[in-house]
């Protein structure tokens, strides 16, 4: 039984998933299984889907995003779990190798920094993960920089929630952090896990992703009303900055160019 997971969604994206083939076949560490859920693609995605190297290969529609991690969850035959969608890469070829060391100690979940690529200017930079515990302010590092143990989702019967579009991921971090040790939750220091493709759909409907987790942190009771109110409006003026003066967002969240 392989150590990891790594499960790619997919759909119409036949670039992207391109990409993460790439990234996944360079590892030198190959203790993993690759997964791949694709939504029955219409475009050159199918041929692409035969010369991968994926160990599973799911081609058939689905109801979203989240559906289809779902899905890929269920067909892993891991100790952990890392959702790597198609676009996003890991960061070298070393990584899986940088994961497999870290996960020796059987944390109960693993999180790192990141690694974006801006591809509308071709720039790299270096996004600081924040303490696992201020998840109450959204979430800590992007989620392809997280990896959760197979045996706490399944035991727990946890999946991503479809009624989301866009922050499922969150809902699902804050059910699972809620069942982890927290003595043993690790961060993977100095060591991104993922290089994140900017401007996808997290990005370009921030205002449904926010009013999301919103709605998520009122429903799983995790912080007070007014705290709750404070975290939806620094989050806005944080986007806002983000648009306007980009450089001075990337200095107030300590991101450096990579």
């Amino acid at each position: 039984m392989p150590l990891l997971s790594i499960i790619t969604i997919t759909y119409n994206n036949a670039a992207g998933l391109t990409k993460t083939a790439q990234s996944v076949t360079e590892q030198t560490n190959k203790d993993f299984e690759w997964i791949i859920i694709d939504g029955a693609s219409t475009d050159e995605t199918r041929e692409i889907l035969k010369t991968t190297s994926a160990n599973t290969i799911v081609s058939e529609p689905d109801r979203g995003i989240y559906d289809a991690m779902n899905k890929g969850i269920a067909k892993s035959n891991s100790d952990y779990l890392l959702f790597l969608n198609a676009g996003d890469c890991l960061s070298d070829s070393e990584t899986t190798a940088h994961i497999v060391s870290a996960l020796s100690t059987k944390p109960d979940f693993l999180y790192s920094d990141a690694l974006e690529h801006n591809i509308d200017n071709n720039t790299k930079h270096l996004k600081p993960a924040r303490l696992w515990h201020k998840i109450d302010r959204g979430m800590f590092t992007h989620h392809q920089a997280m990896i959760y143990k197979t045996s706490i989702i399944k035991e727990h019967k946890l999946q991503y929630d479809t009624n989301y579009q866009i922050a499922a991921d969150y809902k699902l971090t804050l059910q699972y952090l809620k069942h982890c040790k927290t003595d043993n939750i690790t961060y993977l220091k100095s060591t991104p896990i993922c290089l994140f493709e900017c401007g996808g759909v997290s990005q370009t409907q921030s205002t449904t992703g926010r009013n999301e987790q919103y709605k998520i942190r009122k429903e799983q009771k995790t912080c007070s009303f007014l705290f709750n109110l404070y975290v939806l409006i620094t989050q806005l003026i944080s986007w806002q900055i983000a648009k306007l003066c980009p450089s001075v967002y990337n200095v107030i969240r300590g991101k450096k160019s990579a």
